[in-house]
C-alpha cells in the first residue's frame, strides 16, 4: 500500500493545496538543491523530483505552469512512473455535479463549481472560485486561474492557460497550449498556441 502522498514541486501551488486541506502528505520533491532539508508550510522537502521513481508514495504534481507540469509528468513517465501513481485533489468546498468527472493528477481548489456532464482530464489545475458549466471539456495539463468562468460546451485544449477572472462564451474552443489573459472576455475560438487578451479578447501574439 502507498505510504502517503508526495507533492512534486515546492511551489505556490503546493502551498495552495496544503492550505486547502489535503491530508496524507509526507513530503515534497523539488529540483532546487537549496530547498532540500527545508520545509514548505511544515512539510519537508525530501530531494529531487526524480526520486519519485524509486519511492512508493502516491504523487500529485504541483507545478503551476501547464507546460512545466506536462514536462515533469513526461520525465517521470520515462523513468517508469505510470499514471496509477497519481492522485487527484478536490478541496472540501468544491461543488461537483454527479454526472461530471475528473481524472488522476487533477487539482480543484476552494470554491470551484463544476456543474453537469463536465469532463476534466489529467493533471489539470483549477484555481479557487472557477465556474465550469455543463458539457465543458478541459483537457490534460490545462490551467484555469482564479475566478475563470466557462460557458456551456466550452473545450479547453491540452496545456492551455486561462488567466484570472477571464470568461469564455459557450460553445467555444481554447486551443492547445493557448493563453488567455486575465480579465479577458472570449467571444471567438482561440487557435492553438496563440495568446489572446482584452474585452472582447483579440490575438496579441501568434506562435513563433
Amino acid at each position: 500500500m502507498p505510504d502517503g502522498i508526495l507533492l512534486i514541486g515546492a511551489s505556490g501551488l503546493a502551498r495552495e493545496v496544503l492550505a486547502a486541506g489535503i491530508t496524507g502528505v509526507v513530503g515534497i520533491l523539488d529540483d532546487d538543491v537549496d530547498l532540500c532539508a527545508t520545509e514548505i508550510s511544515g512539510v519537508p522537502v525530501l530531494g529531487p523530483v526524480m526520486e519519485a521513481s524509486s519511492r512508493s508514495e502516491d504523487l500529485l504534481v504541483c507545478v503551476g505552469r501547464s507546460q512545466g507540469r506536462r514536462s515533469v509528468v513526461r520525465r517521470l513517465r520515462d523513468a517508469g512512473v505510470g499514471e496509477r501513481r497519481y492522485v487527484a485533489f478536490v478541496a472540501g468546498s468544491v461543488r461537483m455535479g454527479p454526472s461530471s468527472h475528473i481524472l488522476p493528477g487533477t487539482i480543484l481548489l476552494d470554491g470551484v463549481v463544476v456543474t453537469a456532464d463536465v469532463a476534466i482530464g489529467r493533471h489539470v489545475v483549477v484555481m479557487p472560485n472557477c465556474t465550469i458549466t455543463h458539457d465543458d471539456v478541459v483537457e490534460d495539463f490545462a490551467t484555469l486561474a482564479a475566478g475563470v468562468s466557462l460557458g456551456g460546451s466550452v473545450r479547453v485544449g491540452e496545456a492551455a492557460y486561462i488567466g484570472m477572472n477571464a470568461s469564455v462564451r459557450q460553445g467555444l474552443r481554447v486551443g492547445v497550449a493557448a493563453t488567455v489573459g486575465m480579465g479577458a472576455v472570449v467571444l471567438d475560438d482561440v487557435p492553438d498556441e496563440e495568446t489572446w487578451a482584452g474585452v472582447p479578447a483579440r490575438e496579441i501574439r501568434r506562435p513563433a
